[in-house]
């Protein structure tokens, strides 16, 4: 009887420090993430991060290729590229030379061959129209995009200025089906720590327009209005950008947000006189499709922006 107690006793142990390392490992691979996300501009020093996290290099790299499928480099360039051909299609005033120093390459020659090699066309091409027939690609992969019929061009937005949001969140890989799963998760968080106040916010690190959708970082945050209804750390945290926003207001349902997007990047933005930064676009949702029987949404999407 004692060993068989024993017995138990150790294997919940055992088990409760997988729990921790599995969540430890997390938070290290998304806070690498997050940082290469928020440090696209500048050239990122692994060493440093390293030091910063406090975790060997080795560690560091395996930890995030068993996360995300990919190395920190592969990662890092891939973001750059995103990020550079999101600025091309929205910001006409800007040069090529602005938008290579804007996401961190070392020269503009190694950033044309680059682009070269991912879009088939040059930067130039791009921006003078190419990224047309890519992005009618990759709406064609979200079969309820492309049935929307809703039409965006009566949408004026406010222009605001948005504080930084602190937000506990779940990194979901793949702009698809799976983020409902993400939002069920988050829900069971909120209802096992009896949040009764609370915001979901949906965050857009890149832009599901011209990233392939099942390559696209999409991150379901729960911003809590008191923070002291929370005493789990099962969830990481971070912090959404503070700065100035076009905010847009829409009602619609489940497949309507892909075109919204395509309208706001393609359409509302080069047209506006704005440009756009690397900050990630979010949507703050007032009712979610994912739990609605009606498949219906309301959200406010925020872009940012400068004149």
């Amino acid at each position: 009887m004692f060993f068989s107690a024993y017995f138990i006793v150790i294997m919940c142990y055992n088990d409760t420090m997988k729990k921790e390392t599995l969540q430890k490992r997390t938070k290290i691979a998304n806070d690498i993430m997050y940082y290469i996300y928020t440090h696209i501009e500048t050239n990122i020093d692994i060493e440093e991060l390293s030091i910063d996290l406090g975790v060997s290099k080795f560690h560091m790299h395996r930890i995030f290729k068993e996360a995300f499928g990919k190395n920190i480099y592969e990662s890092i360039k891939s973001i750059r590229l995103q990020k550079a051909s999101n600025l091309l299609l929205t910001n006409k005033y800007s040069t090529i030379s602005n938008i290579v120093n804007q996401c961190g390459y070392s020269s503009q020659s190694s950033f044309i061959k680059i682009f070269k090699d991912r879009f088939d066309m040059s930067p130039k091409e791009w921006k003078n129209g190419g990224y047309k027939e890519y992005s009618k690609k990759i709406l064609q992969q979200s079969q309820k995009a492309m049935q929307s019929t809703a039409d965006f061009r009566n949408i004026v937005p406010s222009i605001v200025k948005m504080p930084a949001i602190e937000s506990f969140y779940i990194r979901n890989k793949g702009y698809n089906v799976n983020i409902k799963e993400t939002w069920q998760k988050l829900q069971t968080w909120v209802l096992t720590n009896n949040i009764n106040s609370y915001k979901r916010i949906a965050l857009f690190h890149d832009n599901p327009t011209i990233t392939p959708l099942n390559e696209c970082q999409y991150i379901g945050c729960i911003v809590v209005n008191d923070k002291d209804d929370v005493k789990s750390d099962r969830l990481p945290k971070f912090k959404i950008a503070e700065g100035v926003y076009a905010k847009f207001d829409l009602k619609g349902k489940t497949g309507d947000v892909l075109p919204f997007i395509h309208w706001v990047y393609h359409e509302w933005l080069p047209k506006s006189e704005y440009e756009t930064t690397t900050k990630p676009s979010y949507a703050v949702y007032n009712k979610l499709d994912f739990f609605d029987e009606h498949d219906e949404f309301e959200l406010s999407f925020y872009v940012s922006i400068n004149f």
